[in-house]
């Protein structure tokens, strides 16, 4: 469960790509992110959400959006599912979890009885200042480019954000209805 809200200062971070390139928060200066985190490169739910992104990202680029994929996998991990997939935008190795930590998405799953660490699909749009504009805590894989990009209405429960005044705000991720919880 993350402990960011919408609003704060996004953690830095330092990682690298796909491709072996550093990449920090402040690389992304200037434009807006989507920043998302998902448990594992080519299984079931990794794969539509990133192919939904990869769909949408000339759109989402016409809009002013880079897309930042995080997991835990390697940076050859990572170049096999660009490959596999076609995939347009970046990827980071997140190896030692150390990203997914600063954002408060690594943590304790289950399944089946089972106990483990893992990723909670979680998604950050981050603006062109380095501050948290929305947070996506409850992701559909599948129509996640459509789920991003919707323009804000103010209400509630619209994009299954969380936000500072949303009230099940301590919850966050505890009710989660989107694939990526199985063990990967």
């Amino acid at each position: 469960m993350t402990h960011l809200q919408e609003g704060d200062k996004a953690p830095d971070f330092r990682s690298t790509t796909q491709d072996g390139e550093p990449l920090t928060l402040a690389d992304l200066a200037g434009q807006r992110t989507i920043l998302y985190f998902y448990p594992k490169d080519n299984t079931s739910g990794c794969t539509l959400e990133a192919q939904s992104l990869r769909d949408g990202r000339e759109e989402l680029a016409r809009r002013g959006f880079r897309i930042v994929g995080v997991s835990p996998d390697s940076e050859r991990s990572h170049r096999n599912f660009c490959d596999k997939h076609a995939l347009n935008f970046t990827l980071l190795a997140d190896t030692d979890h150390s990203v997914c930590e600063a954002y408060g998405v690594w943590a304790e799953k289950s399944m089946y009885g089972r106990k483990y660490m893992g990723v909670l699909r979680t998604t950050f749009v981050i603006d062109a200042e380095g501050r948290i504009e929305k947070i996506f805590t409850k992701v559909d894989t599948k129509n996640h480019y459509r789920q991003t990009s919707a323009p804000t209405t103010g209400r509630r429960g619209d994009h299954e954000t969380r936000g500072a005044d949303h009230p099940d705000r301590r919850h966050v991720g505890s009710s989660r209805r989107h694939g990526g919880s199985a063990p990967e």
